[in-house]
């Protein structure tokens, strides 16, 4: 049972998420070319994936928990019939106790 859907601001910082999903500085998920950057500094962005709700909700909240997190992403793509410049992407997180989350209950 999913206890709440959550969700976070599109224009994210980087070190929700980034810095603090452990994603290296030289990944190639941070080149000019793949994210939109919008400062020159690199610390503000368009979300790239939607983890970033993960990170907050785990900040604020003590497991058990288990939410769902949907939202719109970007991403620099070429366009064509598969790919756009933006896109929507659902995450799901649960945390039990162990031995009391199945993947049957998800």
């Amino acid at each position: 049972t999913v206890t709440s859907v959550q969700e976070s601001p599109e224009i994210e910082s980087d070190y929700y998420c980034f810095e603090a999903l452990n994603c290296p500085k030289d990944h190639p998920a941070r080149d000019m070319q793949d994210t939109f950057y919008l400062s020159h500094d690199r610390e503000s962005l368009l979300r790239t994936h939607t983890s970033s709700v993960q990170i907050r909700q785990l900040a604020q909240r003590q497991p058990p928990l288990r939410i769902v997190a949907p939202g719109r992403v970007f991403r620099k793509d070429d366009i064509d019939a598969t790919h756009g410049l933006q896109f929507h992407q659902v995450e799901i997180l649960a945390l039990e106790k162990k031995g009391e989350l199945t993947l049957g209950q998800l």
